[in-house]
């Protein structure tokens, strides 16, 4: 006797015998969170109802912040106070070491119709510099999730400005910001060679630990709003 299929058999993603259509890009048996997020997104296409791509776009969402080894999704207060600390580990060394003066006056000296090119250049390579850490660098696999203005990754602008503010802060606290009476241009330039080295411990303070727990930021912000 022929046994009927059920309908849980002819659900999107099932094949006959309860099969699972999707399959590992890299060619790996078994699957993780991502593949399954991979289905959702292919199963949000193919419902017309307005409350189910809802529910669908929810669970989406919801896997993408569920814990998972080297991934990380969410981006948390707790993970801004750990690119602090590793920023200023990194930093504190650089406060004492008169080599930022002269470095920050090569910065401001070179220019090109006025403008110190190198200094922008250094801010450009802070920044590619810190999104290659975060991205990638096979080190923790970083998930741009709810990026800022839905292009640029928010734990990139996090870890940049929060590394911006240690470099700044630190220098300003000790003093070494308005030693010797620079110019405007020495002290932005001062400020940013501190941050290229604050940039790098705060991605690492940031990612290394792996994902922190706590609420996303995101979800934080929409309650408040």
């Amino acid at each position: 006797m022929t046994q009927e299929r059920s309908g849980d058999d002819r659900r999107p993603g099932n094949d006959r015998g309860g099969r699972d259509r999707v399959e590992r890009s890299d060619g790996k048996a078994g699957y993780d969170i991502e593949d399954v997020v991979a289905q959702l997104e292919r199963l949000e296409a193919t419902v017309d109802s307005e409350t189910e791509q809802h529910e669908v776009e929810h669970t989406r969402r919801m896997l993408e912040r569920v814990p998972g080894g080297d991934h990380i999704r969410k981006y948390t207060t707790r993970d801004i106070g750990e690119a602090v600390v590793g920023g200023i580990v990194f930093a504190l060394p650089l406060l004492v070491e008169g080599g930022v003066f002269e470095i920050a006056e090569w910065f401001a000296a070179t220019t090109v119709s006025g403008l110190p090119v190198v200094l922008f250049g250094n801010v450009v390579f802070t920044a590619v510099l810190t999104h290659g850490l975060l991205y990638g660098v096979d080190v923790r696999r970083v998930h741009v999730v709810e990026p800022v203005l839905g292009i640029v990754p928010r734990r990139l602008v996090g870890v940049l400005v929060t590394a911006l503010v240690v470099a700044g802060g630190t220098m300003l606290a000790w003093g070494r910001l308005h030693e010797g009476d620079p110019t405007t241009t020495e002290r932005v330039a001062r400020v940013s060679v501190v941050w290229t080295a604050a940039a790098l411990g705060a991605v690492l303070g940031d990612i290394l630990p792996g994902e922190s727990p706590g609420r996303d930021i995101n979800d934080m912000l929409d309650e408040e709003l």
